[in-house]
Formats: C-alpha cells, structure tokens, sequence
C-alpha cells in the first residue's frame, strides 16, 4: 500500500500553516531519541505507517522496529525508536499515534475473537463499516490479528441484502438477475465471472428459496444460534454459512458452535478501543 497520501492529508490537517509551539520552543538544530512503548497487552499493527509519518517530516530519521506487526507483546514492551529532527519528531508524535493506537486496537480486539473461537472451523471477518479512507489499513489490522477480510468494497463480490431483495420483489429475481449478469460478464471475458455470489436471508422461507440457486454462501442475519442451527440443516451442505449481526465476545463460540464458516464482526473496525501506545522522547 501506498501511504504517502493518507499521511500527507493526516499531516496537513494536524500541522496545517505550523506547529507553532515547537517552532516557538525547539531549535532547527536540536536532535532527539522518541522510544514507542506499549503500555498494554496488545497486537501490533502499524508500524510501517507510523515509520513514515515521521520519514515524511525528517528524511533523514533513523527509524528501529523492534517488534513485528502481528506479533503479540506484552505491557512495556518497546516496539520501535527514532531518531532525528526533534522538531520533526515532536509536529508527528500525535499523526503516528493515532495511526498506530487506531491500528493496534483493531488488530488486538480481533486476536480476542479469534482465541474466542478456536478449535472451531468458523473463521473471523471484517465488514465494510471502516472510516472513509481508511479501510486498506483497518483491513491490514485484521489480518495482522488473525483475522480475515470479506470483500474489499462494492465491487469484487455480489451480495444480495434485504434492500436488494425487496427492490427486486422477491429473493429468487434478485438472485436471477445476478447470475444472469455474471453469466454474460463470463461470456464477455470479464473478471467479474468469478466472483463469488451471496445472499442474505432473513427467514426460512428466504433460505429455502435462496437454496434453490447454485449461490456460494447464504448469510444469516440478526439469527439466534439455534435458528443458524437449524436453518443450516436445510442447506445438507451446498452452500457455505455466513453470519453477522449482534455478534459479541460473549456470544461468538455460540455462533461457531453451529458450524458455520463465517463470522463478520463490524466492531472490529467501528468499534475496537484504541491500544494504549505512549511515545516519549529525550534530547540527544
């Protein structure tokens, strides 16, 4: 991933015309050492752009990661220094933190469903509902905590939802209508021939219909997990399962339990607490 646009916009909108109290207190000259600690148990993610912020302000900064992103740590590790340009150090100590806390926080909160779920085939995903910009790096977080991402946006997979279905009329004419098109994008030697095909169901007549389609995963919405149970028993194995909504710590492993192969989470992304990252810095 490219990030030198999403650091240039978090740059201007933090520094805008100056940093005018470093500019007022710091001397062009001076030189510092920032120490970046975490001072929770966390999952890392976002060392790379936090590395940046700061190569974008002083290029000539000497940055040591120290940790990996993915890696588990424990409070008080240290996961990366720099060294450089204290003024430059000190204009992008909040835009590297509030990428890195942000990221970390994903990655971290993810990790905890994942353990929630082990020893069951049901693998964790994230949703669309990401900060505008941000989804690349929210995504990447993830993945760093063990998780994995459902599609990218509106583009690389057809999924039906319950406006889609009641625009079309019924769940059967909205699922016609997208197969006849990515049967004619087939024939045309488009990319979009492969890919996959879902549909969310809010019932059982809706999932008896559904299956009546070669679909590639049925999403069970707002179900109950007994209701996922049995609803799954319908499907005597053409389909994958996907579910979401209301989904929680507390609930998940009752969800996995059911055997589907998909849990997506939107807290992940909108809802994960920032990790708990301090940087200091010392004049050298």
């Amino acid at each position: 991933m490219d990030y030198k646009k999403i650091i240039k916009e978090a740059l201007e909108e933090d520094i805008g015309t100056g940093d005018i109290t470093t500019d007022a207190v710091i001397g062009h000259k001076t030189k510092a050492l920032a120490s970046i600690k975490a001072k929770q148990d966390l999952v890392i993610a976002g060392l790379e752009i936090a590395k940046n912020v700061f190569a974008v302000l002083d290029p000539k900064s000497e940055w040591k990661t120290l940790r990996d992103d993915g890696d588990f740590v424990k409070r008080g590790t240290l996961l990366a220094t720099v060294e450089g340009s204290a003024a430059a150090i000190l204009k992008g100590e909040r835009t590297a933190l509030n990428f890195l806390q942000h990221l970390c926080g994903i990655a971290t909160l993810t990790r905890q469903f994942v353990d929630a779920i082990k020893g069951t085939k049901a693998k964790i995903l994230d949703t669309r509902k990401t900060i505008p910009g941000w989804r690349e790096l929210e995504k990447i977080a993830v993945k760093m905590g063990g998780g994995h991402n459902h599609r990218a946006g509106l583009y690389d997979r057809y999924l039906i939802k319950n406006n889609h279905i009641d625009m079309a009329g019924s769940i059967g004419a909205a699922i016609e209508k997208v197969l006849t098109l990515r049967q004619a994008q087939g024939e045309r030697g488009s990319k979009q021939q492969g890919l996959l095909v879902e549909v969310e169901v809010r019932n059982f007549e809706e999932l008896k219909a559904a299956l009546q389609y070669p679909v590639d995963i049925v999403l069970f919405d707002n179900f109950e997990p007994e209701a996922v149970r049995g609803a799954m028993r319908l499907s005597h194995g053409k389909v994958k399962f996907e579910v979401s909504g209301g989904i929680t710590l507390e609930n998940v492993r009752l969800y996995a339990a059911t055997g589907v192969d998909f849990i997506s989470v939107g807290s992940l992304t909108h809802s994960a607490p920032a990790a708990d990252i301090h940087l200091t810095v010392i004049p050298t």
